[in-house]
């Protein structure tokens, strides 16, 4: 094909067969995105195709990676204005209308992900073709971004798949394997990726016929069954998002409920609808939270090849775990312990999670197979990374590094998982100081996102690089954050944890004070986090920070740890757990508010103190550190961001009342003078 239009972003070829092939391939870019100058192009490239009609309009990816990763997101933060919003969104819909009115067919050929906006541009096509790939992925993720589909996406999946699919997709923002999505009728055939081009040519020539939607779709949408099922909708989305901090997935059941039967309607309310959740705070803030991630994935980005073979020694919970999320990623892992049985259990646990991942028997095989338990240790002597998991101890630690170090390779890496000893202490030992670093990772590891990358004035800073690469290659993001006690997440977290502590030696009901810290947005109360985190490592923790910090051990979790009181672990800490555990406890109807402040204010007094002493290196990547590794409300953008948003004039007088009410442990750090100082008090 000679290519009859060449833009920066899109290739328009015309082939002898009267094919029109429209190929997006965004400049400067490694995946595509639907930015402003993208859609300009496009809507110019319609207007061409509409003058002079192929037989079929084809639409593709030039990007090996995928199709289309959904709206630029970079260009939400520019809006200013509802009105702003709205003028672009409506060009969008517009846009793919144009797509959507083409007498033609028009066929959208779809490998790797389909996201968003790129999922919305599918759907004004006639037809969908989507490769066999497992990397390929349909969704519409928008509510993870506090929106919902504005280009039309609204009416055209419903219309498309029926309303409990369609609103099943957008609410919860999961996206389809290509099966899947031809399962439901999202896309027509599904075919290996070298047959794209030759379905897509047989497909224009001989359309499919549309099938009609199963009856339960068609009954959903009648009017009276509209509103009993958008109360059931509301009333399952709140389990998981409270509308008074997460409105997109309520607007959303608002939107089908009030025009699922007048098309032209839906439209209009629903770019009316994005305009007004875009420009909210809600909505900035969860944006900000995917730009932080996104600063995370690129500090882990390397040139080079990050580690493959792993070494895990200790088959704890932590280590075993570490060792089995390696494995399932695809490295080569050898688990060392003394404790052969220890082993076994961890053999046991990575099976149970290899098949309830994998699914298919070959790759459960594979995936058990990389996981080699390795009593004697001999995987030291091969492995490019060497991970230490043993028990929090100083002296035990540096003695195992004594061992270990002479049977390193010269470029291997050797990590801690320590949650809080700094590494001067541990590097101590060593005859290379500078190949340590941290990779503490946070429990349950197979659903913490987040593990720092822990350095020390000695580390060696390519080994710290190739330590990130480590952690985003096992599909997390890493967070560098300087060695101090309790690193950065622990020690923000550790004194919400003691003042909820507190707050139950004094008598308060431990539903009430975890009911506090929920309603403020926290994924999970304080005391039921302790519990689950355990009591044991909480003291822990606790003991090692008041070593080098003013933190006060309430004396209850000392004599809870003591009777064996371990939380979760052992069925009982501050809730019971296990058989027998009974129901939870009814939730209070009024918070005092003095508890919410005691509790967040301890937590935000700690941010300001490691944003002041910049144990991570800025506002933004402590933000980030906070809401990944705490699950710290994301629709308030990160703990410096809420103190921004709030004022932190007006915190500091809270915390200054706080110290005279109940002591020095609210006694405000010193950074707060020196935000309330910087204008708008943004650090």
């Amino acid at each position: 094909m000679v290519p009859d239009t060449i833009c920066r972003h899109w290739i328009l070829e015309r082939d002898a067969d009267g094919l029109a092939w429209l190929t997006l391939d965004r400049a400067e870019s490694s995946a595509n995105s639907l930015s402003s100058a993208v859609l300009d192009e496009l809507e110019q490239l319609l207007a061409d195709v509409a003058r002079d009609l192929p037989q079929a309009v084809i639409i593709r990816s030039g990007k090996p990676s995928g199709f289309i990763a959904g709206a630029d997101v970079k260009e939400f933060t520019t809006l200013t204005d509802r009105d702003q919003a709205l003028t672009l969104i409506r060009r969008g819909q517009g846009i793919l209308t144009r797509i959507e009115a083409l007498p033609v067919p028009t066929v959208a050929l779809i490998h790797g992900f389909c996201l968003g906006g790129g999922l919305e541009l599918v759907l004004a096509c006639r037809i969908r073709i989507a490769s066999d790939d497992p990397a390929t992925r349909l969704g519409l993720p928008e509510v993870m971004l506090g929106i919902h589909p504005g280009f039309g996406g609204t009416v055209r999946l419903i219309g498309l798949v029926g309303p409990l699919k369609g609103l099943e997709l957008m609410l919860t923002g999961r996206a389809l394997a290509a099966r899947a999505a031809r399962a439901i009728g999202l896309v027509d055939a599904v075919v290996p990726e070298r047959h794209l081009d030759n379905a897509a040519r047989a497909l224009a020539a001989q359309p499919p016929k549309r099938k009609a939607l199963p009856l339960r779709e068609r009954l959903a949408g009648f009017p009276l069954a509209r509103g009993l099922i958008a109360g059931q909708l509301r009333r399952m989305t709140a389990k998981k998002a409270d509308p008074r901090h997460y409105p997109a997935p309520y607007a959303l059941i608002d939107l089908w409920q009030r025009f699922g039967s007048n098309a032209s309607a839906n439209y209009a309310a629903e770019a009316a609808s994005v305009a007004a959740l875009i420009t909210g705070p809600t909505s900035r803030n969860l944006v900000r939270v995917f730009t932080l991630q996104e600063r995370l994935k690129g500090t882990g980005r390397l040139e080079t090849p990050a580690p493959r073979t792993v070494h895990v020694i200790g088959g704890g919970t932590m280590g075993g775990d570490i060792a089995i999320w390696c494995a399932l990623q695809g490295m080569h892992v050898t688990i060392q312990d003394l404790d052969t049985a220890r082993l076994g259990q961890v053999v046991s646990r990575g099976q149970a999670l290899f098949a309830k991942t994998l699914k298919e028997r070959r790759l459960i095989e594979a995936a058990s197979d990389r996981l080699v338990p390795d009593p004697e240790g001999n995987g030291v002597a091969r492995a490019d990374l060497v991970i230490e998991a043993i028990f929090e101890n100083v002296a035990a630690k540096s003695a195992l590094y004594r061992q270990v170090e002479p049977r390193l390779r010269p470029e291997a890496l050797l990590a801690t998982n320590t949650s809080s000893i700094p590494l001067e202490e541990l590097a101590a030992s060593l005859q290379h100081p500078e190949r340590l670093i941290g990779l503490h990772f946070f429990n349950p590891v197979e659903k913490m996102q987040l593990v720092e990358v822990v350095t020390a004035a000695q580390t060696d800073p390519e080994i710290a690089r190739r330590g990130a690469a480590f952690v985003l290659g096992i599909k997390r993001l890493p967070l560098p954050v300087t060695s101090s006690p309790g690193f950065l997440v622990n020690r923000i977290l550790m004194p919400y944890l003691l003042e909820a502590v507190t707050l139950a030696e004094e008598g308060m009901p431990p539903a009430v004070i975890d009911r506090a810290a929920t309603d403020f947005g926290m994924p999970m109360g304080p005391l039921r986090l302790a519990d689950t985190v355990g009591l044991d490592i909480c003291l822990s923790v606790a003991q090692i920070l008041s070593r080098h910090f003013p933190v006060e051990v309430p004396p209850s979790l000392e004599k809870m740890v003591a009777a064996g009181c371990l939380g979760r672990k052992s069925g009982q800490g501050f809730y019971r757990h296990g058989p027998g555990a009974g129901k939870p406890p009814a939730k209070p109807t009024a918070i005092p508010s003095e508890i919410t402040s005691r509790l967040m204010l301890r937590l935000l007094n700690e941010a300001v103190a490691c944003w002041r002493e910049q144990v991570a290196a800025d506002a933004d990547l402590l933000d980030a550190g906070v809401i990944f590794g705490t699950g710290f409300a994301p629709f308030r953008g990160g703990p410096l961001q809420h103190v921004a948003a709030t004022g932190s004039a007006a915190l500091l007088a809270e915390l200054e009342a706080l110290a005279g009410r109940h002591g020095s442990r609210f006694q405000p750090d010193p950074g707060w003078r020196q935000l309330v100082a910087d204008e708008g008090g943004r650090p």
